[in-house]
């Protein structure tokens, strides 16, 4: 079975930046064990799959070693491929495991809709501000832990113990602080999904965004992921949703020979 497959750099405009995802757009679904597998050839962070389903997409999204709930980059990337490649116009409705995410084009920008979830004060768990080797006051939980640091380069300069940092029960953990030439930077981290550091992490700012937001007193912010390929996000808040804005730029595009056996 032939499949195409597209590798996009998501939240830049320049290849060999920002975050790459594959995309492998299907005319229906496969099991899971071979999307599975697939993902994990691949070897990126995420490789994305969607069917259309009348007017709308359900999407899906897997790293090299399990099915995830929400997945910016590769959201923002299938978006790219749907509008740039299928010549899609108007509004995309992607049906996913987190609900409805409506995505469209806002000039150069791909924004995308997203269910915020604000993040909540907590007590650090034994062992994670000695796996960063940073000291803070703020850290937070939702669906990752964020860690809040005084300063850009105190971010930058972070260098986890991946070992300790992967024993730490949570999907993964960022750290950010106030930016020098945006609002907010931040970088994420993800050993227990097999990630050690993502480039840019999407789903992170449904977070990082409404603290920041609070934080700022603003409800338009500009973000930056300051990994070592980076990449640049524009958030605002309206009400319980985040609209996550990026670009998108493609760097392969190919064809994928799988043996998907009987029934697929």
């Amino acid at each position: 079975m032939d499949i195409q497959i597209f590798q996009i750099d998501a939240f830049t405009n320049d290849v060999f930046k920002g975050n790459p995802a594959a995309i492998c757009p299907l005319e229906h679904w496969l099991n899971d064990d071979v999307l599975q597998s697939i993902a994990a050839e691949n070897n990126l962070s995420e490789t994305a799959f969607f069917v259309k389903n009348n007017e709308k997409y359900h999407l899906r999204w897997f790293t090299p070693a399990s099915e995830v709930d929400l997945c910016g980059h590769a959201t923002l990337a299938t978006a790219w491929v749907l509008f740039n490649v299928f010549d899609y116009t108007g509004q995309i409705d992607f049906q996913t495991r987190s609900g409805k995410l409506l995505v469209c084009k806002k000039g150069e920008y791909i924004q995308m809709d997203f269910p915020l979830s604000m993040p909540q004060k907590c007590r650090p768990p034994h062992g994670l501000l000695s796996a960063l080797a940073v000291k803070s006051d703020i850290v937070l939980s939702a669906e990752d832990y964020f860690v809040v640091l005084d300063a850009e380069e105190a971010v930058a300069k972070v260098n986890p113990d991946f070992n300790a940092l992967s024993k730490i029960s949570m999907r993964g953990v960022a750290v950010t602080a106030p930016g020098n030439q945006v609002d907010f930077v931040s970088r994420w981290f993800g050993p227990e999904v097999c990630v050690y550091e993502v480039p840019v992490t999407g789903s992170s700012h449904t977070s990082l965004a409404p603290y920041w937001s609070k934080v700022l007193g603003k409800t338009k912010l500009t973000a930056k992921q300051i990994s070592q390929r980076g990449g640049f996000l524009k958030c605002e808040l309206n009400k319980d949703r985040v609209l996550i804005s990026g670009k998108a730029v493609k760097f392969m595009q190919g064809v994928l020979s799988v043996d998907v056996g009987d029934g697929y």
